[in-house]
């Protein structure tokens, strides 16, 4: 039963009645109501596939309801398209971005509304003296304009898919998962962008899975659950244990998995490396990563750790020093050398959607793709046994069962996820590289991933682990490296790992690098 705990009466700029949306048998919305008041910051929480998504579509004109009705500063309203939801002052800055990787940033930023001439024709000067001038209130003028969107890192064009939102002038922004690309000071960034929003007069609504943004930046919260209402009030009246309960249906009162005793010894060295630096951000980089352990890798965004990633896959290119595996020298000339099995490296890069997964394919094809030569018979795959090998690793990671048949598109972010390290363990990789693999993902889901990741390397895997969310780092990781400036700036564990000694390594306040005790 959803329940409502008391707010102050105030004009609703959103009223949700009964809204129901149905895709085929499934329900992804099912008979939802509650108000969000004019001039809040309203959170909406849930766990991937609660329906928070189609809301948002619903919202933003790009799927029209089966049932019930929107009201928009108390007019009622059918949002048909997305014109239709422009028209009414609601902006959206999507998770997925619908930004154009082909075109420049200024190309971007004025689609679909571009300037005109008296002739039909964008007014190139005036639309670039307009968006120089919007990215220099949100301090962003490091970003050039005239650079494709696709040769830009993913947390700089979350940025501008914000940017573009709000030069719409939005009465109402829908900010769908805007932090799952950002960390440290970008978080503090948005959050300064959306106190500035509100005090103009904005009404925001802010999906987010963590709980320390929500408490930061929002007056009030709504949690769905499969699709229902649950709970709608204000964030001060729960406490994170009553959220989480809501979200996830269940208490989930050990967040992470026990980490193994210090005194523990860890296997062999499996990967490392004495100065690597690429041809990009990477500088320099030495670390030792032994079997059974969890390599945290922390750093804000842009500071190597994605070269660092890409340079341990055969995916970058090395303008010095030594990769190893198995303390030997080794070159990765491409990720197929890292796979072999002599070697047995494997990637979750950080866009699952366009690095990990092919969406049109099903989960077991995505699943058995790297190894499907274990499964050939002369000319022949042998179906019945890839289906055997991908159902026992879908159970293993606790995969929807539909996977085996069902395209990867139809599935939630965290069952994508799963697929996409499912894959790896039909290879029975022995390195596993993660770079920030719960973005995006729900709580439930993530305490998921935190156990597999935790039984992997208790089994003998050896991970590198990167997060955007330092209490991942924390409380999963065996110790934890930070770069800055494209170098290992620290290494922290024993009674040093913390968010507090991370944090000030991040931010460059260790000049030099350091040696845990």
């Amino acid at each position: 039963m959803s329940e409502t705990a008391p707010m102050p009466a105030v004009r609703p700029a959103i009223s949700i009645e009964h809204i129901r949306k149905a895709y085929g048998a499934t329900v992804a919305v099912d008979d939802v109501s509650f108000t969000i008041a004019e001039g809040s910051v309203h959170a909406l929480l849930g766990e991937n596939g609660a329906g928070k998504s189609t809301l948002v579509k619903l919202l933003s004109g790009l799927v029209l309801p089966d049932a019930g009705e929107f009201r928009i500063f108390g007019e009622m309203i059918r949002l048909a398209t997305p014109r239709a939801s422009h028209r009414h002052g609601i902006q959206t800055a999507f998770q997925e971005m619908t930004l154009v990787d082909d075109l420049t940033v200024l190309d971007n930023m004025l689609l679909p509304y571009g300037p005109v001439g008296p002739s039909g024709m964008i007014r190139r000067r005036k639309a670039h003296e307009l968006v120089a001038a919007h990215f220099e209130t949100l301090g962003l003028t490091a970003i050039r304009l005239d650079e494709e969107v696709g040769q830009l890192d993913l947390a700089v064009q979350q940025k501008i898919e914000i940017a573009r939102a709000i030069f719409r002038r939005p009465r109402v922004l829908l900010l769908d998962e805007p932090t799952s690309t950002l960390s440290g000071r970008d978080v503090d960034w948005l959050g300064n962008i959306i106190a500035d929003l509100r005090r103009k007069g904005a009404t925001i609504v802010f999906i987010s899975h963590r709980l320390r943004e929500v408490r930061a930046f929002c007056d009030t919260v709504t949690v769905l659950r499969n699709g229902r209402h649950i709970a709608t009030g204000s964030i001060s009246s729960f406490d994170d244990g009553e959220v989480i309960r809501m979200i996830a249906g269940r208490s989930l009162s050990h967040a992470f998995p026990p980490r193994p005793a210090r005194t523990r010894r860890f296997g062999p060295e499996v990967l490392g490396a004495d100065h690597l630096a690429t041809t990009g951000k990477l500088r320099q980089a030495s670390f030792s990563l032994r079997s059974g352990e969890i390599l945290g890798v922390a750093g804000l965004q842009g500071m190597g750790q994605l070269d660092f990633f890409l340079a341990c896959f055969g995916m970058a290119d090395l303008s010095g020093g030594t990769l190893r595996v198995d303390a030997k020298p080794i070159a990765l000339a491409s990720p197929a050398d890292a796979v072999k099995a002599n070697i047995g490296i494997s990637l979750v890069p950080e866009d699952r959607k366009t690095e990990a997964l092919f969406l049109k394919l099903t989960g077991k094809h995505n699943a058995s793709l790297p190894v499907i030569d274990r499964f050939v018979r002369g000319v022949l795959i042998d179906r019945k046994a890839e289906t055997e090998a991908v159902s026992r690793v879908f159970q293993q990671v606790a995969v929807d069962g539909r996977a085996l048949w069902t395209r990867a598109s139809a599935f939630s972010g965290g069952n994508q996820q799963k697929i996409a390290i499912a894959k790896w363990l039909i290879a029975e990789s022995r390195i596993l590289l993660l770079f920030d693999p719960t973005r995006g993902i729900d709580v439930g889901t993530k305490n998921e991933l935190y156990r597999l990741i935790r039984a992997y390397a208790d089994a003998g895997g050896a991970v590198l682990f990167h997060s955007t969310e330092i209490p991942e780092l924390v409380h999963l990781s065996d110790r934890v490296i930070v770069f800055y400036g494209g170098r290992v700036a620290a290494e922290i564990a024993g009674d040093r790992l913390t968010e507090e000694e991370i944090l000030r390594a991040a931010l460059g306040t260790e000049d030099q690098p350091e040696k845990a005790a």
